[in-house]
This record gives structure tokens, sequence and C-alpha cells, in this order.
């Protein structure tokens, strides 16, 4: 029975990845572009330079723009790799602390 449990654990786990990996790319894919839109319309509060630091690749040019987007894109998905396995592991341990 605990390898049944221990599998719909690592459904649960991949499934909460694949959900937040989607919902935070997203999110920064998003941001992103508002700030883009911001910058072209206020040049003047420009992020230029963060940008630069941040997303490798990033320009003013069609090229640096989609790198931009890529990288935004991409750290979405570092912070659900990271994030959800993680969440999981201390979720356990606080909630096996609590039942005891």
């Amino acid at each position: 029975m605990s390898g049944m449990r221990e599998a719909d654990a690592m459904a649960t786990i991949r499934a909460r990845v694949l959900a937040t990996g989607h919902a935070t790319s997203l999110f920064l894919v998003v941001s992103y572009l508002a700030c883009v839109a911001w910058d072209l319309l206020f040049p003047q509060y420009a992020m230029f330079e963060a940008w630069r630091a941040l997303l490798p690749g990033f320009s003013w040019s069609w090229g640096g723009f989609l790198a931009g987007l890529a990288g935004s894109y991409l750290y979405g998905w570092w912070f659900a790799l990271l994030w959800v396995p993680l969440h999981a592991h201390f979720l356990r341990r606080v909630g096996s602390a609590g039942d005891a």
C-alpha cells in the first residue's frame, strides 16, 4: 500500500510542477510584455539595464526581444522545478510533525 501512496505522491508533485511551471512562466511572460510596452510608452523610466543583467541576450532588437521572452518563460520553469519539490518536502515534514 505504501508503494501506491508513493506513486500517487509523485504523480501529484508532477502535476503541481506542470501547473506551477505553466502558470509562473505565463505570468512572467505577460509581465515582460507589459514592461516592454511600458518602456516603449515611457522611455524615461526604462528598465533596459536591469533586463540586460537579468535576461541574457536581451537588447532592443527582435532577437533580443525574443531572447528576453524566452528567458522570462524559462525562469518560470526554473522556479517551478525548485519550488514545488521543496514545498512538498517541507509540507510533509510539517504535516508529520503535526501528526505526532
